[in-house]
């Protein structure tokens, strides 16, 4: 191994030691990434790509910004973690400036986004005890079809994907499950009492960036006001200006009575989660009830800060708004030109083409496979879709770029 480490590898080696020796829980292009700025990564032999992806949306603000990098760098070298078990002298400020930015009254830090769904489920539960009077164990959280809320098995347990679900069960009990964008069916839903909130993404990501009916947001959460439930938003992939906005939610101009946070509130550069609500509900959890040792910590603070200024700073919710609506003009144009191409669906630079083809069909990976032969990396959702999420620092030459990039494999791509 000594020797290895020593010389280069090449991406097959790379590739192969993966293979070998971790679990195979991702199935990833086939290009092995070794650095990235702005919009940019190389792989390790020194090709230049595009990236499309943004890890998710987690790297909105570019890959590896000198900003949070710095502050990443400063404080690791002064403090790095206490756990919670003390106070430490950034996790104050930063819980301070998050919720003046956000406009709630409290914030619970957590790290991965998965960890922040489930301390709102467990926020949810606890409010409808202790506030609401739901019965002990009585509780239900209204969810939809097609989400992606993480893989825990608490969130697998209300998913519909065979994929994350199979032979992980015993599932967790507690959720009712109705279609996404269905007023009527959430109404319906609504009549049970033992209703506690609703868990929606503003837009379905995962399931190849579903945006809903105008309207649908807002109509929504004015039932559940008027029902007495929480109406949970996950702005896990949607929020911090990916949309066009600083939140998804803010395009029908909706304050969610829960927000949840991740991906991009650290720019990609540290885990980082939050789950935001005022003190009505938020006051529920006591200590010992729920934490993480790592959540808080001061590395993640800073960082926190500083990618949410640079999103301020740099103007990247108009950035995206600006952007998204000549990316998504420009590849319309292959609905017409092109019979692979059937829809383009998205908001901000959150997109989505529909490849005409079934959901088990190579065709969607193996434009990936082209357009990264071509610079520009994205990944296939669902067998027949192809999300398109660059980071929103992008400029509009650069996104030209790429849209010449993306016109050129899909008009020239054969199966």
């Amino acid at each position: 191994m000594e020797t290895m480490t020593k010389q280069a590898l090449t991406s097959e080696q790379l590739i192969e030691m993966e293979n070998r020796y971790g679990a195979h829980n991702y199935h990833p292009l086939p290009v092995v990434l070794a650095k990235g700025e702005g919009v940019y990564v190389w792989d390790v032999e020194g090709k230049k790509y595009y990236d499309f992806l943004s890890a998710y949306s987690a790297v909105n603000q570019g890959h590896c910004h000198p900003k949070i990098v710095k502050a990443l760098t400063d404080q690791a070298q002064t403090l790095c973690l206490t756990s919670r078990a003390f106070y430490n002298n950034v996790l104050g400020v930063y819980e301070q400036y998050v919720t003046d930015y956000f406009g709630f009254d409290k914030v619970l830090p957590m790290n991965s986004g998965a960890e922040a769904v489930e301390t709102a489920l467990k926020l949810t539960r606890k409010w409808a005890y202790e506030k609401k009077g739901i019965a002990e164990n009585q509780a239900k959280i209204i969810v939809c079809e097609n989400n992606f809320h993480g893989r825990t098995t608490t969130i697998i347990s209300f998913s519909n994907d065979p994929v994350a679900r199979k032979h992980f069960g015993p599932y967790t009990e507690g959720f009712i499950r109705i279609p996404y964008n269905d007023i009527e069916a959430l109404e319906q839903a609504l009549a049970d009492k033992n209703v506690a909130g609703f868990l929606v993404e503003p837009i379905q990501g995962e399931a190849g960036v579903y945006v809903p009916d105008e309207g649908y947001l807002a109509e929504a959460r004015e039932l559940c006001q008027a029902a007495g439930v929480l109406f949970v938003a996950d702005e896990v992939q949607t929020g911090i200006a990916r949309t066009g906005k600083l939140l998804a939610c803010d395009h029908e101009e909706v304050r969610p009575d829960v927000l949840i946070l991740g991906k991009a509130i650290s720019g990609g550069v540290y885990p980082v989660s939050a789950v935001l609500a005022d003190n009505e509900i938020m006051e529920v959890i006591h200590p010992g009830e729920h934490g993480s040792t790592f959540g808080g910590n001061p590395i993640a603070a800073q960082v926190a800060i500083a990618a949410l200024e640079v999103i301020e700073e740099e103007r990247l919710a108009e950035n995206a708004e600006h952007l998204g609506n000549i990316f998504r003009a420009e590849i319309n144009k292959l609905v017409q030109e092109s019979d692979l191409v059937t829809l383009v669906r998205g908001k901000g630079l959150l997109n989505a083409i529909v490849i005409n083809d079934t959901e088990d069909s190579s065709t969607a990976w193996d434009i990936c496979v082209q357009l990264k032969e071509n610079g520009l990396l994205a990944k296939p959702t669902h067998g027949n879709i192809i999300r398109f999420a660059p980071p929103l620092v992008m400029n509009e030459e650069q996104l030209m770029d790429c849209v010449s990039i993306i016109r050129k494999t899909i008009l020239e791509f054969k199966k």
